[in-house]
């Protein structure tokens, strides 16, 4: 969930050689966790008046699914929601500019790293109530799903496989196989920088989009919480919205599938394109999907390329098949950098690749697509700066 600049996971680092402990009563634990009257909602002062882990020059590529990054010069390491707060807080009363990172699935993280604050969100803590779950914006979202999958809730199985934090879904509005996490959020509370005080915004107020929502657009303003999330009962899945899974399990687009089934199909199709995290696996080492299909004109469909209604006389178009088609094919590399062997629209990196070489090649993907059927890609990445 990468955020950044001032108001306008993969790993889960533990303690270790450098990292150091501040203390209620040490300087730096003052500074994240004193002033009163910060916080509201349930999180009381003993919350947060706990230990807070920060560690110095702490590589970023070890925390990003893309493992390209150079060090961080303050990593804190934050368990609530209050904690949180605090850390944002300090950031931006010191003037130290300021990364939120959870799962560091879909971040680009800078090679010369990060000359002030990465807080790394750890919150924990999922409370249910009827069929609504509330979730801390720390919560691994795979093991989130998994979970509903376990509680017979559905809404968001076909998301399986998706790694990241929870906290970071209603940025990007995150989706596949015919969901997206904006069917099901009723409520995001956030701590809002500008105004120096926590929302809770509505999914109106959130203003999602196709991959997009207002707290990405407005970058870095909203620090995400926790995030509530309305599923239905049953044993059944929410109707099947996309061919290749209806396919997989057999079934008509529109039907309905048992849970676990479908979480097993998604997983089992990310699987076959290397878009599931496995430290073996050297096609995950991605941000899975890196350019979002573009929406165009109907009148600008493009010949033999796969497309979807997007509304308003609008057409969605397979950003993979215009990338393999533009000459980027599977496998194709140039370097420590190129599309995975099993699909044209995730770029990876090998050992010793830098960010300047990803976004290289990703430029003239975005420029042969460009030349070659007069669309332009965007990245569904963020490239970080200070």
């Amino acid at each position: 969930m990468p955020r950044v600049g001032r108001p306008s996971a993969r790993a889960r680092p533990a303690a270790s050689r450098g990292a150091r402990r501040c203390g209620w009563g040490e300087s730096e634990a003052r500074r994240l966790c004193s002033s009163p009257g910060w916080f509201t909602g349930s999180q009381a002062s003993a919350d947060y008046r706990r230990a807070v882990q920060v560690r110095s020059d702490v590589p970023l590529a070890g925390l990003t699914t893309l493992a390209v990054g150079g060090p961080a010069e303050r990593l804190v390491e934050v368990e609530t929601a209050a904690e949180l707060v605090a850390a944002v807080r300090d950031a931006d009363e010191s003037g130290r500019p300021l990364l939120l990172l959870g799962g560091g699935s879909n971040l680009i993280a800078p090679d010369e790293g990060w000359p002030g604050d990465v807080v790394a969100v750890r919150s924990r803590g999922i409370e249910r109530t009827g069929d609504t779950l509330v979730v801390q914006a720390g919560e691994d979202w795979d093991a989130l799903v998994a979970h509903t999958v376990e509680q017979r809730l559905a809404g968001v199985e076909a998301l399986s496989g998706i790694p990241g934090s929870t906290g970071a879904t209603p940025v990007q509005n995150v989706g596949a196989y015919g969901q997206e996490v904006a069917q099901t959020i009723t409520a995001v509370r956030v701590y809002d920088r500008a105004e120096k005080v926590e929302r809770t915004l509505g999914p109106a107020e959130c203003g999602f989009a196709y991959r997009d929502s207002r707290l990405k657009r407005e970058a870095g303003r909203f620090v995400v919480l926790e995030v509530a999330f309305a599923l239905e009962a049953g044993e059944l899945s929410r109707p099947v919205g996309y061919a290749e899974l209806a396919r997989s399990l057999g079934v008509e687009v529109g039907a309905r599938a048992p849970l676990a089934a479908v979480r097993d199909a998604v997983l089992a199709l990310r699987r076959g394109k290397g878009m599931v995290w496995d430290a073996a696996d050297p096609d995950s080492r991605s941000a899975g999907s890196f350019f979002t299909n573009p929406i165009v004109a109907a009148e600008r469909a493009v010949e033999g390329c796969p497309s979807w209604p997007a509304g308003d006389g609008q057409l969605k178009l397979s950003a993979a098949w215009l990338v393999q088609h533009a000459g980027f094919g599977r496998g194709t590399r140039d370097g420590r950098v190129g599309t995975s062997s099993r699909h044209s629209l995730a770029l990876t990196t090998e050992d010793g690749a830098t960010a300047a070489e990803l976004l290289a090649f990703a430029d003239r993907v975005v420029g042969a697509v460009r030349e070659r059927f007069g669309v332009t890609l965007e990245r569904e990445p963020t490239a970080v700066r200070p």
